[in-house]
């Protein structure tokens, strides 16, 4: 891990040979040796690369043959050939999780200075005054206009409370189909520029939003780009800090090569307890994978299409999207378009970095579970069109290895899901096997169980290691009591959301193979609203009947198994009353006054979040 310093003075003399007249050295070729923003050696990051693959490899063999030798005993069936194909779907992805958080968690408590190692733009960070342009692009479709300008004012008072805010505009672009919020917009936007002069804000609406969210952008980048150096997409509940934005121009700005600078985003306090347990764990979850992914990644890192930074000339020149052929929802225009105008911009010979620690960077999640999975199966079609995309003639060859490794992540992210209610399904006709065996490796069993639910759990425990190992980073919890409350709390919670997650991804799946799958994006929740016992049902009766269908296998052949069994399957089981329960309004106050999954923005709030209290009280007041 010590590469990227060993090698950084041989980069600053690059830099300089660079800027002279006389030109790098005969023996170092700029283009082939190291990342296009000269931040790294490409053979450190080829190095680390293959560390990951040797370690994922290793992990995903020692699990294959576990599986496979609690099948060759008493005879390989039919029923441990399923195992084994559940077991090499799912393996993968807990691996790569599992090895990139520990590789994030060393980093952060095992190494000096092992943030700059998976992020080498930050050593020296830059400092002073900006001369750089920057748009701020907040992107709307039939969303509150009080609501998501208000997050959007409260960016602007912040930057301009910097004293750099002359070199930020603010652009609200909407792609409003209802005439009622469409007039709302217009009136708000109207009042807000009247209120703060018109010079810096403007407001754009149009007809027809022809290729959703990226053609809105594109159609910005096109009319009005050439203004501006970088812009800032923001999504409705999207808010981000001076300091953050400020410093990420900086970044952008020192290094020309760098092309987008995607921030670590985390979750607003909610009011929702669902939302408040989701973005608990979601945030322990994040900080070290990122940070271990950002070590290997290199250059090649993700784009989350919002609270990112964007150079504005190549992405105009080189990150067009293509329509993919074919009928809706696989074919037409790429609904998650993220990823891939990362893998454009690589390919461009620019770099896609994250800024792999938390700042002032913030978004709010679905608050029920019925908006969370509508979001999740939306997620899953956009990320299934990349078959189509790497089927083009020539595009994946003209990707980076790296890019189209992830790429073909994003999809083995959903189809693989399927592997995990066929693992539970498969449960009591291993159980009928297993009780006509002799000396039945028990034992094996047991211990390939809880490696992979180890595995699984790796990056939110790592996070939790990593707040405990940090001097007062229990205390920006509340304190250890909450903090392990709520970690018991969350972790509970995540078993059960998992379940119906899977088994609702399963069945989008069926139904687009037959060709029944929805398409299109639709506005969403995002205040907290309760979720009946009848929506509820409508909702999630597949994952009960799946649930009790199992247990009564397993009662019926092993009843023992049940509470090994009981974290999987409970999900499945309590699918109606989970989603009724964690939207509750009362579940809600009783969240908020205890303080339960509460983050430390809850309980320090940050300047622009100070801000936008004000704003929301005052637009609650004009109401």
């Amino acid at each position: 891990m010590r590469d990227a310093f060993s090698a950084l003075s041989r980069v600053r003399q690059l830099e300089l040979c660079m800027s002279s007249r006389s030109g790098p050295p005969p023996e170092v070729n700029p283009a082939a040796d190291f990342t296009p923003a000269l931040l790294q050696p490409m053979a450190a990051l080829a190095r680390r690369r293959l560390f990951m693959l040797a370690v994922n490899a290793v992990t995903l063999l020692l699990v294959l043959a576990g599986v496979a030798a609690l099948g060759a005993h008493g005879g390989f069936t039919v029923v441990d050939g399923l195992i084994l194909l559940c077991a090499l779907a799912i393996t993968p992805w807990n691996a790569i999780g599992f090895w990139n958080a520990i590789t994030g968690l060393v980093l952060l408590h095992a190494r000096r200075r092992g943030v700059e190692a998976a992020a080498p733009f930050l050593a020296p960070e830059p400092q002073g005054p900006l001369t750089v342009r920057t748009a701020i692009l907040l992107t709307v479709r039939n969303e509150d206009p009080a609501r998501a300008l208000a997050r959007l004012r409260a960016v602007k008072a912040d930057l301009d409370a910097s004293g750099q805010g002359g070199l930020f505009d603010f652009h609200v672009l909407s792609d409003t189909s209802r005439p009622e919020i469409a007039a709302a917009e217009e009136a708000a936007v109207a009042a807000w520029r009247s209120e703060e002069g018109a010079s810096r804000i403007f407001y754009r609406r149009r007809a027809e939003n022809t290729d959703f969210k990226a053609g809105n952008i594109r159609d910005f980048c096109l009319a009005a780009g050439t203004r501006y150096d970088f812009m800032l997409p923001l999504d409705a509940d999207s808010l981000m800090g001076a300091a953050t934005i400020l410093r990420m121009a900086r970044l952008m700005a020192a290094h020309p090569r760098l092309g987008i600078l995607q921030s670590l985003v985390v979750g607003l306090p909610a009011q929702s307890a669902f939302a408040r347990m989701f973005q608990f764990g979601m945030r322990h979850g994040m900080r070290c994978y990122t940070l271990g992914a950002s070590w290997w990644a290199g250059e090649c890192g993700p784009f989350w299409g919002h609270n990112a930074l964007i150079r504005i000339a190549p992405f105009r020149a080189f990150c067009h999207l293509p329509h993919l052929p074919g009928a809706p929802p696989l074919g037409g225009p790429i609904l998650s378009h993220d990823q891939v105008e990362a893998a454009l911009m690589r390919r461009a010979g620019y770099e896609v970095r994250v800024l792999p620690v938390e700042s002032e960077s913030y978004e709010e999640n679905p608050p029920a579970v019925t908006d969370f999975v509508s979001r999740d199966l939306r997620w899953c079609l956009g990320n299934l069109q990349y078959l189509r995309l790497l089927a083009q003639p020539g595009f994946a060859a003209s990707l980076q290895p790296m890019s189209r490794f992830q790429l073909v992540w994003a999809i083995l992210m959903f189809v693989t899901v399927p592997a995990h209610p066929l693992l539970i399904a498969l449960l009591p006709f291993a159980a009928v096997q297993a009780a006509g065996l002799q000396d039945y490796p028990a034992s094996l069993a047991m211990a390939l169980y809880g490696g992979m639910l180890l595995m699984a759990l790796a990056p939110k425990l790592a996070g939790v290691a990593d707040v405990a190992l940090t001097p007062g980073g229990v205390a920006r919890y509340g304190g250890a009591g909450r903090f392990a409350a709520s970690v018991a709390v969350e972790l509970v919670f995540s078993f059960l959301l998992s379940a119906i997650t899977a088994l609702a991804v399963t069945v989008e799946i069926g139904r687009l193979v037959l060709g029944r799958a929805r398409s299109g994006w639709m506005a969403q929740a995002r205040d907290g609203h309760g979720v009946s016992w009848t929506a509820a049902t409508r909702a999630f009766w597949p994952q009960t009947v799946f649930g009790l269908a199992v247990t009564a296998g397993l009662a019926v052949v092993s009843p023992g198994l049940i509470a090994w069994a009981a974290p999987v399957l409970a999900g499945y089981v309590l699918a109606v009353p989970f989603t009724v329960v964690t939207a509750d309004p009362r579940f809600a106050r009783f969240a908020v006054k205890a303080r339960l999954c509460a983050v430390p923005e809850e309980f320090a709030p940050s300047e622009v979040q100070r801000i936008l209290s004000g704003e929301t009280q005052r637009e609650r007041a004009a109401a």
